[in-house]
């Protein structure tokens, strides 16, 4: 892999910041031609920096209200049960997100759901269904502080 230089981190910041913005738009902005932008991108893509372009959705206009950090304990520790886990919490279109962390939990689960009705049955009918379930703590968020990326 390359080396990163100051023009890579402003074009990636661009990118984060509007991932529609076009290679035109983006060497306007850093009095740049087009091709050496378009160049640097397809570099920074093959080099496994940009890993993907998506969208960020608004989720409440999409009637997913409540987002819920929950913190999972299993009875069993051993590998076999750690990757079933994680293969099962895979098939949960509520968790958007999941981690293997260190402390009280095993993992912290980043769930969004429509309310507290469907956080009620997401935990009675699916996570509480996995095997080896030990403990879910839940903690609901209240209002979002900040939401970044890592170059914002």
């Amino acid at each position: 892999m390359n080396h990163i230089d100051p023009v890579d981190l402003k074009i990636l910041k661009l990118l984060v910041k509007d991932g529609l913005c076009t290679n035109k738009e983006i060497a306007a902005e850093l009095n740049l031609t087009t091709t050496p932008v378009h160049e640097r991108i397809k570099r920074l893509r093959r080099d496994g920096v940009i890993e993907k372009y998506t969208i960020e959705l608004n989720r409440k206009k999409l009637h997913r209200n409540l987002l819920v950090f929950c913190s999972v304990s299993l009875k069993e520790h051993a590998a076999e049960f750690l990757e079933k886990f994680e293969k099962d919490i895979q098939t949960l279109p509520e968790v958007v997100e999941c981690y293997c962390v260190s402390g009280g939990a095993d993992f912290l689960l980043k769930v969004i759901v429509e309310d507290m009705d469907q956080y009620k049955l997401f935990i009675l009918n699916k996570l509480s269904a996995l095997s080896n379930i030990g403990n879910a703590q839940s903690q609901f968020v209240v209002k979002e502080v900040k939401q970044a990326s890592i170059l914002s």
